[in-house]
């Protein structure tokens, strides 16, 4: 007997279809993929199930016994557990607390907490997930973040665990400790559904795989009946275009974005140590590096988001170093940012609202000192055209559009205008293969006419592919540079991003 079964789910929102009789079956002890591209309703069939969603019409079969859950506390009291892309932790919390929020213990309000932290040990222990009881949420990295999550559903005797994107975040190393977590998991005897879009893991990991495209199923089968081919076809409908990077001979004569001698320091630490760097029109240099060794922090400096403590940076012959964020973008600066829903988006406002956040000062839209709202809402529609971007229309909030179709909002917003520079930080995280194709070739087209490009990714192969030079940081500074070509020793480079002394062989920043 199947432990899940789903039948026949039917969901919409705004009057279009996001899950069309869609059916779904689980076994017990089973890594199972749901599969598709960004807005395939994936993540909605799971949120239904978990009780974030009401169905529409269709079935849901637990154990062989009909249920609806109508919040998420339902599905947790029948042992189903979710852990969603953007996790659900309080960052003033430690990893204890978050673990047992929300629940009643003997002697609560006041629980023994030297108890339940041995609890919870005991658990982190079984499944190999170490962790820090007593840390701080805010103090972790994605990955230790992750832990806590599935911890907590652990320490509340999950039978079923969902996770959406889990992997979207984490780095290769990241990941392969996680795979061997869920690998325990299965051995243990949970099932584990895994909503992904990266063919590759699921080739890695997965016992089955249900592929889903617009909201429809498409084929469920065990995953070693698949080769990578047929996955993508089944998943975007088409064959990928292969990426191409053209050679182009930067304009070595003018300008574009410079960095001499950037330095940042924070509370006594050095964040930035003395980065130069110099990016021509027409150029893309890739950082690659581990997250959390300076990359944000170099971003925002250069956006003026922080204030650097020394040094200069120049966009187009202009010193940009003590102008605002505004006075970065009006000059020509687009900025594609690691976190969509944080700080790239306001998720309760609609398609048009968010354009105009970059936008609104932009004469083509203003009359007479206002905005002329046909003229935003026109142009708003041109790029749902332009970038494919799926929507029930141009008043839906951006928290119902896939995190594909938010992304592709972001670019093209800030790739309006012909800017002179970009900077775009892990632009792909958490998109499908086609949305990624979609991105990369944006940014190549960019690269073609003329615009600067900084590219930062904890994806080497991304970086790879599209980059005309590689930078690599480390601990807040510059390793070496190399040009991108067939002779490329990819494992300096990999020596280096883990903090190795570079050697002779690079080029000059």
């Amino acid at each position: 007997m199947a432990l899940l079964s789903m039948k026949n789910i039917t969901k919409s929102f705004f009057g279009k279809m996001a899950n069309n009789q869609v059916c779904f079956d689980l076994e017990p002890g089973e890594i199972h993929a749901l599969l598709g591209e960004n807005g395939a309703g994936k993540t909605t069939l799971m949120n239904i199930l978990y009780g974030i969603y009401t169905r529409d019409s269709g079935d849901i079969l637990w154990k062989g016994q009909p249920v609806s859950f109508a919040s998420p506390r339902d599905a947790i009291a029948c042992h189903i557990g979710m852990v969603h892309q953007h996790f659900m932790l309080v960052p003033t919390l430690t990893v204890s607390q978050n673990i047992t929020l929300g629940l009643r213990r003997k002697g609560h309000p006041f629980p023994d907490r030297k108890a339940l932290n041995a609890a919870i040990t005991e658990v982190s222990k079984k499944y190999g997930l170490q962790i820090d009881v007593d840390a701080y949420i805010s103090t972790l990295s994605v990955g230790e973040q992750q832990r806590v999550e599935i911890i907590k559903l652990l320490y509340r005797d999950a039978k079923l665990l969902i996770l959406d994107e889990p992997t979207a975040m984490l780095t290769p190393q990241e990941t392969e400790y996680f795979f061997a977590v869920l690998r325990k998991l299965r051995a243990d005897g949970r099932s584990v559904i895994i909503i992904t879009h990266r063919i590759p893991e699921i080739m890695s990991i997965t016992d089955r795989v249900t592929v889903l495209r617009d909201g429809n199923n498409i084929v469920t089968a065990k995953t070693r009946d698949f080769t990578e081919r047929e996955l993508s076809q089944y998943m975007i409908g088409r064959q990928l275009h292969s990426i191409q990077r053209e050679p182009i001979v930067p304009d070595a004569g003018s300008e574009g974005l410079v960095l001499e001698d950037v330095s940042l320091t924070e509370n006594g630490r050095e964040r930035l140590d003395s980065l130069s760097l110099r990016i021509a029109p027409g150029e893309i240099v890739g950082v690659a590096g581990v997250d959390g060794n300076g990359q944000k922090e170099l971003v925002e400096v250069i956006l003026g988001i922080r204030k650097h403590s020394s040094g200069k940076i120049r966009l187009g012959g202009v010193d940009i170093s003590s102008m605002s964020v505004l006075e970065h973008k009006k000059l020509g600066m687009g900025y594609i940012s690691d976190d969509r829903q944080q700080d790239g988006l306001v998720m309760d406002m609609n398609l048009t609202d968010n354009i105009l956040l970059k936008t609104h000062t932009d004469p083509r839209f203003i009359e007479h000192g206002l905005i002329n709202a046909r003229l935003v809402r026109e142009d708003t529609q041109k790029v749902v055209e332009d970038y494919a971007i799926k929507t029930p229309g141009l008043n839906t909030p951006l928290r119902y559009l896939s995190g594909g179709n938010q992304q592709k909002l972001i670019l093209a917003r800030e790739m309006a205008g012909d800017p002179k520079a970009i900077v775009a930080l892990q632009p792909t995280r958490g998109l499908d293969i086609g949305a990624t194709e979609f991105v990369q070739q944006q940014l190549l087209e960019r690269r073609a006419k003329g615009c600067s490009i900084l590219l930062i990714s904890a994806d080497l192969e991304e970086v790879l592919l599209l980059s005309d030079r590689i930078v690599v940081i480390y601990k807040g500074r510059f390793m070496g540079i190399f040009p991108n070509t067939k002779e490329l020793d990819l494992s300096h480079i990999g020596l280096m991003m883990a903090g190795r002394t570079s050697e002779a062989g690079e080029e000059s920043l």
